[in-house]
């Protein structure tokens, strides 16, 4: 529909969905019209945290207990002012390890997941569904990733470790999203057209309504000039 006179500058029609891979890919990085970022790039980051803290826990928690008990029986022979005082010196030995252990792992983890979930995310955006062989190139692209500095021996067994890894996830998850009854592209999907749809309604009714005071003000001005 062509815009009627009067139309102000810059009613345009709304921008359809994306239609390309590379269109999806830029909007994951990109707000919306109430500054919101999509629901992919917001779990991005929750699985981030979630897996920087598992992290930490899986690593300093053991570290904590280890580091615990080797300082009590090596403290035997030193002497405290009390009881208190020799708890306290415990716990702060397993406190130093669960901090510098914890670290250790929490980064890693973090990173490993992160990497993971961009490169399966940004292959299920791009091809606009989900499929088990997404998160197999994921893992395996992450697994030999974090062992590429081992040669290519360590390149092998990082890939087929990670995409040991990613097709058991994957299916986890592709199973939960069935319960769900849509995956996360088709929910994406239907949600973009059914605000596109809204949005070109919306456009309509006002473009119709200009078009009428625009009529009515050309009229309106016909007349007077008759007068």
């Amino acid at each position: 529909m062509a815009e009627g006179p009067g139309v102000p500058s810059g009613f345009g029609r709304p921008v359809p969905p994306p239609q390309t891979g590379w269109e999806r890919l830029r909007e994951l990085w990109q707000r919306d019209d109430l500054q919101r970022y999509p629901e992919e790039t917001v779990n991005l980051i929750k699985a981030a945290f979630t897996a920087g803290l598992v992290g930490w826990l899986y690593g300093g928690l053991p570290a904590f207990r280890s580091a615990r008990k080797t300082f009590i029986e090596r403290s035997h022979g030193e002497l405290f002012q009390n009881r208190a005082d020799a708890v306290q010196s415990a716990h702060r030995a397993g406190l130093r390890s669960f901090i510098r252990y914890g670290w250790r792992w929490s980064w890693r983890v973090t990173v490993f997941v992160t990497i993971f979930n961009i490169v399966s995310t940004g292959l299920s955006v791009y091809r606009d569904k989900t499929t088990i062989s997404h998160f197999a190139a994921a893992g395996g692209f992450t697994g030999a990733l974090f062992r590429m500095n081992l040669g290519l021996p360590g390149l092998a067994g990082g890939f087929v470790f990670g995409a040991a890894f990613g097709i058991p996830t994957g299916g986890l998850l592709m199973a939960l999203h069935s319960l769900a009854g849509e995956t996360m592209q088709e929910k994406r999907s239907r949600e973009r057209r059914e605000l596109y749809e809204q949005k070109l309604a919306e456009w309509q009714s006002r473009l119709s309504v200009t078009e009428v005071l625009g009529q009515t003000e050309n009229n309106t001005q016909g007349v007077l000039k008759m007068d």
